[in-house]
């Protein structure tokens, strides 16, 4: 009966080493997830650090945009600015043009002048010589001054058409302007959809990185059943190995 009971201790000493292995073993593997889990969490660390990165570079970026639209918009300013200042020299060379068209009509009309008075002073030959000579060249004058007075008339609608003609040319100048800055708004509106598709990527990014999140926590999860199973099976173990010592 001793050599039975002292057989019987030896056993249990032996379940003990066995037992305390396993703590032993249970604690490495606690370590081993606990590693792992470190090791997931350095890993999720660095994707955020890179995707920190990344959006940090796209508010750059957004920043370089809006810069670009402040000088844009001065550019817009000054521009008008500058068509607001020619619009006077245009006037001052449309004055120029007026002045010299006048300068042009006082001569014609001295020439006028002039050869009225040479036609009186031909009246006045007319009347003392009573020449038929003298009132033909007296008549050929005159319709010569009448040509004179139709090519006046004909030089003043050109000028009115050289006018009317400026005026269009100021108006397609002016519509050539707005369509340039028609296509700048064009492409500043391209540009902003395209930062659009950039934040709902991002925001895509963000939704994903939660989802990750969660798959995380339900792995630990598991994990940690794993741990409650193990331990579950090692209790059966032991119960199993004392119905054994028992039945001996």
């Amino acid at each position: 009966m001793l050599t039975e009971l002292l057989k019987l201790s030896l056993i249990d000493t032996e379940l003990l080493k066995l037992s305390l292995i396993d703590t032993e073993l249970l604690k490495l593997s606690l370590m081993l997830t606990e590693l792992l889990k470190l090791s997931l969490i350095d890993t999720e660390l660095l994707r955020l650090s890179l995707m920190l990165t990344e959006l940090l570079r796209l508010s750059l970026m957004l920043t370089a945009l809006l810069m670009l639209l402040l000088i844009l918009t001065e550019l817009l300013r000054l521009s008008l600015m500058l068509t607001e200042l020619l619009k006077p020299s245009l006037m001052l060379t449309e004055l120029l043009k007026l002045s010299l068209i006048d300068t042009e009509l006082l001569k014609l009309s001295l020439i006028l002048t002039e050869l009225l008075k040479l036609s009186l002073m031909l009246t006045e030959l007319d009347k003392l010589s009573l020449i038929d000579t003298e009132l033909l060249k007296l008549s050929l004058m005159l319709t010569e001054l009448d040509k004179l007075s139709l090519m006046l008339t004909e030089l003043l609608k050109l000028s009115l058409i050289d006018t009317e003609l400026l005026k269009l040319s100021l108006m397609l100048t002016e519509l050539l302007m707005l369509s340039l800055m028609l296509t700048e708004l064009l492409k500043l509106s391209l540009m902003l959809t395209e930062l659009l598709k950039l934040s709902l990527m991002l925001t895509e990014l963000l939704i994903l990185s939660l989802i990750l999140t969660e798959l995380l926590k339900l792995s630990l999860m598991l994990t940690e059943l794993l741990r409650l199973s193990l331990i579950d099976t090692e209790l059966l173990m032991l119960s199993l190995i004392l119905t054994e010592l028992l039945k001996l």
